[in-house]
């Protein structure tokens, strides 16, 4: 293949990985706060060769890749802090499951409200102990590129009891009114009442423009039960009435454009040579749909906070990552 064409593959790959998590930007503006509570570091976990589920062995599989997208709530392009803590909350969180046995491509999404120990790094970015508290902010240990990407893979890879996450892509959620008018809008079905936030976004058949993207997917104060669980709904609706979209423009000149566009705004450990193997080995792999733990939503003093279901949680670790012996 010629080199050019592998590089427009290779963007093209990036747009796709891309639109697979833009829809996940999530900014809570509502009893939020950086209050957490210090605990005793500890080290990353390490997935054993085999555990016992259910009095049966299982392995972590070898047939899968684990890509973690992050979605920021961020203003502008990425920026260096300048610091070993930043303000860029990961408000989304998913793992695409790139799965060869089964030629099928699956989403972990994480809520972002979910209680957890995180790893913080202290003066000089060196790591300083572990701290519980909602999973969005462990980007905010670290200058706001590599390491906190970095920070938050661990945090992730902790609470999935040790599972290996292959690369992560990041990016601000500014890109987002690019990405939907670049398709020329997402038509989608509002059910909640955002009049309090953008009259502009009536109940029923709508197609979004420019920033009512970011506000349909991203707003959850003043509406509904503002809970992320429902925001992730709206979410997910979005996606699927995307990719349609984007199918349509699936060319290479496209793609190029828009990853002209949304390239100031990203933060990935991928290569370009990376992608377009990727995009080789996964492009033609069916799209399961997204799933999620369950569990419980509490409103916390200061924030809201998410308690997953643990025997729930672990029944997923085990269909997602191990296979029996």
């Amino acid at each position: 293949m010629k080199k050019r064409e592998m590089i427009q593959k290779a963007v093209y790959a990036c747009v796709i990985l891309i639109l697979l998590f833009v829809i996940g930007y999530s900014g809570l503006q509502i009893l939020e706060s950086t209050v957490l509570y210090p605990e005793q570091q500890t080290e990353p976990t390490t997935v054993s060769k085999t555990v016992l589920w259910d009095g049966i062995p299982y392995y972590p599989r070898q047939d899968i890749t684990i890509i973690m997208i992050l979605g920021i709530d961020e203003n502008g392009p990425v920026r260096d802090s300048g610091s070993y803590n930043n303000t860029g909350e990961a408000d989304m969180v998913t793992l695409v499951i790139c799965d060869e046995t089964n030629e099928q491509i699956r989403l972990l999404t994480l809520n972002r409200d979910t209680m957890m120990e995180i790893p913080v790094l202290g003066i000089g970015g060196r790591p300083a102990g572990t701290i519980t508290g909602q999973l969005a902010l462990a980007h905010t240990y670290g200058s706001g590129l590599e390491d906190s990407c970095e920070n938050t893979r661990t945090a992730v890879s902790n609470f999935l009891n040790g599972i290996q996450i292959d690369y992560y892509i990041s990016m601000n959620m500014d890109a987002i009114p690019i990405l939907n008018d670049a398709v020329g809008g997402v038509r989608v079905t509002v059910t909640d009442d955002f009049s309090a936030i953008d009259p502009e976004i009536p109940m029923g058949e709508h197609v979004l423009a420019g920033n009512q993207a970011m506000t349909f997917v991203r707003s959850r104060k003043d509406l509904g039960d503002q809970l992320n669980v429902s925001r992730m709904k709206r979410q997910e609706a979005f996606l699927k009435a995307f990719l349609p979209a984007l199918n349509e423009k699936n060319s290479d000149s496209f793609a190029m454009s828009v990853y002209e566009q949304v390239s100031p705004y990203l933060v990935t450990d991928c290569s370009a040579n990376l992608i377009s193997s990727m995009l080789r080995r996964y492009g033609g792999y069916t799209l399961a749909d997204m799933v999620s733990p369950a569990g419980e939503n509490v409103r916390g003093e200061q924030y809201y906070e998410f308690y997953p279901d643990e025997k729930q949680l672990e029944a997923l670790i085990m269909e997602l990552f191990y296979a029996p012996k």
